[in-house]
């Protein structure tokens, strides 16, 4: 079924493809066309103004005493007097340049109604491809990356390796006109690894967002469908960001896509934009639904949320060069587990230790960007809760920070560039870490992204009969450095060193050993159209 869909979406995007390179050359072509014809038409009427019609002579006696008139002498080409001769038209000629006209203004009444109202107004269709090499120290591992279909989401392989591709069909004109816009990512979206069913599933769904926006009124429009959260500052798509891997908040503290309806409301004349959003919780497209029992047929017994989510965002501009932001999320969140036919028992949360399903989400987060000529700071600090989420069944707890500066230079031989360093910081140790992005197996440590308690207080805990949980998590930080290179207006290269180190032993090795850090160093090829 994934590959007829893939087909199908391939050979609708191919014919269009196929007329343009994209749909925005397409109408500038249509646009240089017509002002080419509009000006043929201009220079033949032009023309028919200035130039006589030859008339047939009347008839009249002959008078044979009279001489005819000589021919007058023709006007050299070249000759400044050329432009101001007498011309003359035959009839037919008239004729053919009155057909000519009538031809020019029908083609140009035909690309005018092409341009404005037909199947290709308003459509764009812009993306990018970014192949990754990657080399990653505590797994060993050294690889292109690209079009990675898997599930799994961690900060070495995340949004990027993929193919992005942005549809959007604006109905109108002006910024307020409706549109539908639908983003695709195949490999790497939100619907390969981060979006779930009502039974937790993560399937191979390649929407990444899919919203329409219905303006209400000249300040306010309403949105519905899939869309990204409000938090933090930093975006997903890679030819906008200014690293090659995320923050730490971004890939696991801020909250992720949600399906509900929105409202944006940007009042006349004020500094300040508002965002407002109703949907189900983080990454599900359908309500959770968990298994508590069975009844004495064998049927399932379930609970359901039924509780949404609410997220809203406040922007406040301050200059041209600082905005000030900040954003909430309250709701109620599904944790894994539920009930085991083999065992005949239920258990909730990765250590089987929570009280219940799910419970209360709580986020918070304040952002900046300041952006000036070549230069670029972004700061963010998040704060978040969730009930029963920790690794031993108590409620997760997870604060943090994330810092970046960028410049842009230019330099010999090489030409248009910059550099970026950024630093992280997101603590989760309350009750053995977890909750909000953070994904712990059942010994209670993500060994990929460096989460979780320490392997050396788990080998101490089991030894004394214990399953760690009394085992504090790990505080994660990194440092990321980046140079980057503008060849063309279309191409960005990057090439990033990034160093994770944490508090707890957490991060897996090749060899099955445990350490406190990990390296990275990669380099990115993005092409824009």
């Amino acid at each position: 079924m994934k590959k007829k869909l893939i087909c199908l979406l391939v050979a609708g995007a191919v014919p269009g493809l196929a007329l343009a390179d994209s749909t925005s050359d397409q109408i500038k072509a249509l646009q240089a066309q017509l002002n080419a014809l509009q000006k043929e038409v201009k220079s033949l009427r032009s023309e028919l103004a200035t130039k006589p019609v030859a008339k047939a002579a009347p008839i009249v006696p002959v008078a044979p005493a009279i001489a005819a008139a000589p021919a007058p002498a023709p006007v050299d080409i070249s000759s400044p007097d050329y432009g101001k001769a007498p011309a003359t038209l035959t009839n037919d000629e008239v004729t053919e340049l009155k057909q000519q006209l009538a031809n020019q203004q029908l083609k140009v009444d035909s690309l005018t109604d092409a341009a404005n109202t037909g199947p290709l107004a308003g459509l764009s269709i812009t993306g990018y491809i970014d192949p990754v090499y990657l080399y990653n120290r505590a797994p060993g591992t050294s690889s292109f990356l690209f079009a990675n279909h898997e599930s799994v989401y961690n900060y070495f392989n995340s949004t990027f390796g993929d193919l992005y591709l942005d549809i959007k069909k604006t109905f109108g004109v002006g910024p307020t006109a409706p549109y539908v816009e639908v983003s695709l990512m195949p490999n790497r979206g939100n619907g390969i690894t981060l979006l779930q069913d009502s039974h937790g599933n993560i399937g191979n769904n390649i929407l990444n967002t899919a919203l329409v926006s219905v303006p209400v009124s000249g300040t306010t429009t309403v949105q519905a469908g899939l869309m990204a959260s409000y938090g933090g500052y930093e975006v997903q798509q890679s030819n906008q960001m200014l690293t090659l891997t995320h923050n730490l908040l971004y890939d696991f503290s801020d909250p992720g896509s949600y399906v509900g309806v929105a409202m944006n409301y940007t009042p006349d004349g004020s500094n300040w934009a508002w965002k407002f959003m109703l949907g189900n919780e983080q990454y599900r497209t359908y309500g959770a639904v968990v298994q508590t029992g069975v009844n004495a047929l064998g049927d399932p017994i379930t609970v359901s949320n039924k509780i949404p989510s609410f997220t809203a965002r406040a922007d406040y501009t301050m200059s041209s060069a600082l905005d000030i932001g900040g954003s909430f999320n309250v709701g109620r969140q599904t944790l894994p587990g539920g009930f085991d036919p083999d065992s005949g028992t239920t258990a909730f949360g990765v250590g089987g230790q929570a009280s219940s399903s799910g419970g209360y989400f709580l986020f918070g987060e304040l952002d900046a960007t300041y952006t000036l000529a070549d230069v670029q700071y972004n700061a963010e600090v998040d704060y978040g809760q969730q009930q029963h989420a920790a690794f031993n069944g108590g409620n997760a707890q997870w604060y943090g920070l994330s810092l970046l500066a960028h410049r842009k230079f230019t330099a010999p031989l090489v030409g248009r560039m910059g550099a970026t360093l950024r630093y992280d910081v997101l603590a989760d140790g309350k009750n053995g870490g977890g909750g909000g992005g953070i994904a712990l197996n059942g010994n209670g440590m993500d060994t990929a992204n460096g989460f979780g308690i320490g392997a050396d207080c788990l080998a101490r805990s089991q030894s004394a009969g214990g399953f760690g949980f009394e085992c504090k998590g790990a505080t994660r930080q990194d440092v990321a450095l980046d140079l980057l290179f503008y060849p063309t207006q279309q191409t960005i290269v990057k090439v990033e060193y990034r160093h994770d180190w944490a508090t707890q032993n957490v991060f897996l090795h090749s060899n099955g050993s445990y350490g406190k850090h990990n390296d990275l160093l990669g380099t990115q090829f993005i092409y824009s159209f």
